[in-house]
């Protein structure tokens, strides 16, 4: 069975006393970058089912996304994940790590300037969320102010937290946080 994400759900076992597992990996658009991440799963103990590879769409950091199913022993998965992240392979999300919440989020300023890339890796890296979508606008050219709507992955219950980081991140590098409307409440 899958998840709201199309993930499939890690306790799923399967004959040998092997668990199927889902991995999200984002890949540099370069040759020899999928074998480079495959790699480290065969050599701990993981069995591929399927690759996923999205060539064609393009991360807000510039990479191609892509999912691998696999299985391997329960005791072994850390050790695909740990692997990959050794050989210097972006992991977005392994197994149980589901995100439960999502939140629109749009940031104001001299995006481009301070560094959207930066910005994002540290909002993911500082919330524990993943970043679902971007849409940037510069209407008056990237030397002025422009507007980025960011739709992010957070685990449930962690909104607030994620919200109370993001404005800091926001104050540290001089840009305007608009929030969205978390309860439904009417004036």
């Amino acid at each position: 069975m899958a998840d709201e994400f199309g993930t499939a759900e890690t306790d799923a076992e399967t004959d040998g006393g092997v668990r199927a597992y889902t991995i999200r990996l984002e890949l540099v658009d370069d040759p020899g970058e999928l074998l480079r991440a495959l790699t480290p799963i065969a050599e701990n103990g993981g069995n591929l089912l399927s690759i996923h590879h999205e060539r064609g769409n393009i991360t807000p950091r510039g990479h191609i996304p892509v999912e691998v199913d696999l299985e391997c022993p329960p005791d072994r998965f850390d050790d695909v994940v740990d692997g990959l992240r050794d050989a210097g392979v972006n992991v977005i999300q392994a197994g149980a790590e589901h995100y439960g919440e999502e939140i629109s989020i749009v940031l104001v300023g001299q995006l481009v300037k301070t560094g959207l890339s930066e910005t994002l890796t540290r909002i993911e890296d500082e919330t524990d969320a993943a970043v679902l979508d971007l849409s940037l606008a510069t209407p008056d050219g990237t030397n002025a102010v422009s507007s980025a709507r960011i739709r992010l992955a957070i685990d449930s219950g962690r909104s607030e937290k994620a919200l109370t980081t993001i404005r800091s991140i926001g104050a540290d590098t001089g840009l305007t946080v608009v929030e969205p409307l978390l309860g439904g409440e009417t004036a």
